[in-house]
């Protein structure tokens, strides 16, 4: 197995027991429409329950999402909304509309030489649908969700920590793949390697252990 390392233009060999894998926009594009239609129902649901604007919505949505690495996480601490309410209804999306069968990540995830689990914001629900839609549920062995650590999202060193702790791995033999770098930070910090999914070519230098365009870019040897 190898991976392209932008910053050094090179392929390294990965030899892991564990890859903890982010979902959204790690393997599968944002520009899916996946998100789009999330942040559209998370509007609505912040317009009827919060009771405000449709910009007004929108604004407090991104800032919680800013300020606390879930909007969910905003609206609990300062509008007591219900997760489990609040989670049934955005993820109500239809991936499958959205979403088709990736043979190409297929291929790349049936190479992948260790133990694959799934660590999201989102549910687990919707992580069936989506790696459902995709053609990859049977490459992972366990989805670990928003509900975790209590609604705690990423980045989070307790939860990933606590995630450690029930796959039984050493922080030193597990990968940690997102494409987010606070996600990646804490994971680093925790002793894990580090592979940043994304696809800005302004940002090929970076300190993480291994960076790809898409996770398509893991090869076998």
């Amino acid at each position: 197995m190898v991976a392209k390392q932008h910053n050094k233009n090179t392929r390294l060999s990965l030899t892991f027991d564990l890859a903890i894998i982010d979902l959204d926009n790690t393997l599968y594009n944002a520009n899916s429409g996946v998100f789009q239609r999330m942040d559209e129902r998370m509007n609505r649901y912040i317009q009827t329950h919060v009771q405000l604007l449709e910009s007004e919505a929108n604004d407090l949505r991104l800032d919680y999402w800013q300020r606390y690495g879930t909007t969910l996480r905003g609206l609990m601490l300062h509008h007591g909304i219900d997760a489990e309410h609040f989670l049934h209804d955005v993820h109500d999306i239809n991936a499958h509309e959205l979403l088709t069968p990736d043979s190409l990540l297929e291929h790349a995830l049936s190479h992948f030489p260790c133990r694959k689990v799934i660590h999201t914001n989102g549910t687990k629900e919707h992580a069936k649908r989506i790696l459902h839609a995709l053609n990859i549920t049977d490459h992972f062995s366990k989805i670990y969700d928003i509900r975790f650590n209590h609604y705690q999202p990423k980045p989070c060193e307790v939860t990933l920590a606590m995630l450690l702790e029930k796959e039984k791995t050493e922080a030193r033999r597990t990968l940690v793949v997102d494409d987010m770098p606070d996600n990646l930070s804490v994971a680093r910090k925790l002793g894990m390697k580090t592979c940043w999914v994304h696809d800005d070519p302004d940002k090929s230098t970076n300190d993480w252990d291994y960076s790809v365009a898409r996770f398509h870019d893991f090869l076998p040897l």
